[in-house]
C-alpha cells in the first residue's frame, strides 16, 4: 500500500532549496499542513492549507482522520525525522503509510558552518523543554547544538553557562540557516546580548570549567538537601546495581534529595526518572535539584505504595525510603516489568531483617558497604565511619 501522508522537509531558503521529488510532493496534494512560517514558504496552489493548531500533539490524530483518504502533505523543519513530525507520524500511522522527504536539518547546517564533525557534537533540543536540560552536556571542551525554542533561549543558554561558571565558553548563534537572511553571530556566552530571529540554532564550544559528569557519585554539595540523602559512594554502588539504559524509566521510591532518580535521568538523554516523595517541602527541594542538575525527572508527591497505582510502568526501581511500609515491596515487584532490577537499601534493622526475607525468597545479590571518611581528631587525623548500608538487588 503506498504512503497515505507525505512529509516534506523545507528550509529557510524555501521552495528554492526543495528537490524536484519534494516540489512534486506539494504540487500534487490535496491538502497541506505545516505551520503558518512553513506554509508561507512555498507558492500557492489548488491544496487546501491546514496550519497546525495549538497544542499539536493533542490535536494531531483528530486532525488526521478527518482528512483521511485526502493526499495530504506536511510541510516540516529541515530533517522531520530529526526531532521532527515525521517520527511522531510514523509512531502514529506506522512506517507503511508515511513517506518523508528530508531536507539538511539544522544540525548538519550548523555543523557546516561551524566546522565541526557531526559525530563529535551533541545535539541538546530545547523544543518544548526547560533550559537546564543543557546542564548535563556542559563539560570541559565539550561541543554542544541546541535546537532553540525561541528568540529568548540564546540569552537563557548564555545565562546558564555563566552560572556554571563557563562564561568563557564559545557561543555562536545562527539564524535562519540556509535562507537570504541567515545571520551568524559569534561571541562568549558572557558578552552574550542581543535580539535573534526566532528561527535559530546555537552551537557552544565549553571552555575548562567545573565538572559535574554524568558518571554515578556527584558529590554530595551538588544538592540541597535536609539530609534525607544517599550519599555519593553508596549512590554510586547503587546506581551500578539499577544499571541505567538508554530509553528506561526508573522509579525512585522514597526520593528524598532525588540523587538516584536525577543521576539515573543524567546517564543518558533518553533515561527518564518518577521520584516519589511523601513529604511536602521535600517534594520542593526534590523538584530544586531536578531543576538545577538537568535531569528529565518527575516528581510525584504521595505516599507509597498506594500512590503507585496508574504509574507508567518502570524498567527499575529504588526503594530507597519506606520498605517497611506495607505492602510496599510486594507492590514494586509486582510493577516492573521482565528483566526489571529491583534494589533496596536499608541503614536499620527492621529494614534490614525485611531485606533478609525477600532475598531468601527472591535471590538477587546482598550486599553490606561500610564507608570511612579522613576526619580531624585534635590535630590529627583519622577516620570517621558512616552507618553502613545494606544494598539488596535483584533481576525480575
Amino acid at each position: 500500500m503506498g504512503a497515505e501522508i507525505v512529509v516534506v522537509g523545507i528550509g529557510a531558503d524555501g521552495w528554492a532549496g526543495l528537490s524536484p521529488a519534494a516540489q512534486e510532493a506539494i504540487a500534487k496534494a490535496d491538502v497541506l499542513m505545516g505551520s503558518a512560517r512553513q506554509l508561507g514558504l512555498v507558492p500557492d496552489g489548488t491544496a487546501e492549507r491546514r496550519a497546525w493548531p495549538s497544542p499539536l500533539s493533542e490535536a494531531l490524530p483528530g486532525l488526521l482522520a478527518e482528512y483521511r483518504g485526502r493526499r495530504v502533505c506536511v510541510l516540516a523543519s529541515g530533517d522531520p525525522t530529526f526531532h521532527g513530525i515525521g517520527t511522531t507520524l510514523v509512531r502514529l500511522l506506522g512506517a507503511d503509510a508515511v513517506r518523508v522527504i528530508p531536507h539538511p536539518s539544522s544540525v548538519s547546517l550548523a555543523c557546516a558552518r561551524l566546522g565541526w564533525a557531526q559525530e563529535q557534537v551533541q545535539v541538546v533540543s530545547l523544543v518544548g523543554y526547560p533550559t537546564e536540560l543543557v546542564h548535563p552536556q556542559v563539560q570541559p571542551g565539550r561541543r554542544l547544538v541546541i535546537l532553540s525554542w525561541g528568540a529568548r533561549t540564546p540569552g537563557e543558554v548564555a545565562a546558564l553557562l555563566v552560572a556554571r561558571g563557563y562564561g568563557a565558553s564559545e557561543l555562536t548563534v545562527l539564524e535562519q540557516l540556509g535562507g537570504p537572511g541567515e545571520r551568524v553571530t559569534g561571541t562568549t556566552a558572557a558578552e552574550w546580548a542581543g535580539d535573534v530571529d526566532p528561527l535559530n540554532v546555537i552551537g557552544v564550544l565549553c571552555a575548562d570549567g567545573p565538572v559535574l559528569s554524568t558518571t554515578p557519585g556527584l558529590p554530595d554539595s551538588a544538592y540541597e538537601s535536609d539530609g534525607q540523602l544517599t550519599k555519593r559512594e553508596v549512590r554510586a554502588v547503587t546506581l551500578s546495581r539499577l544499571a541505567p539504559v538508554p530509553g528506561q524509566l526508573l522509579w525512585d521510591v522514597g526520593g528524598g534529595a532525588g540523587s538516584i532518580a536525577i543521576e539515573w535521568s543524567r546517564h543518558h538523554p533518553t533515561c527518564r526518572a518518577i521520584a516519589i516523595e511523601r513529604d511536602e517541602e521535600r517534594v520542593r527541594r526534590l523538584e530544586r535539584n531536578v531543576a538545577a542538575l538537568g535531569a528529565k525527572a518527575a516528581v510525584v508527591h504521595g505516599a507509597a505504595p498506594a500512590v503507585l497505582d496508574g504509574l507508567e510502568q518502570p524498567d527499575a526501581i529504588f526503594v530507597g525510603g519506606g520498605a517497611t511500609a506495607e505492602g510496599m515491596i510486594k507492590a514494586c515487584w509486582a510493577a516492573l516489568r521482565p528483566g526489571g532490577r529491583l534494589v533496596v537499601n536499608g541503614v536499620t534493622l527492621e529494614t534490614e531483617s525485611l531485606i533478609a526475607q525477600w532475598y531468601k525468597e527472591l535471590g538477587g545479590d546482598l550486599v553490606r558497604l561500610d564507608v570511612q571518611r579522613a576526619s580531624k581528631v585534635g590535630g590529627m587525623t583519622g577516620w570517621r565511619p558512616a552507618m553502613p548500608v545494606t544494598i539488596w538487588s535483584v533481576t525480575k
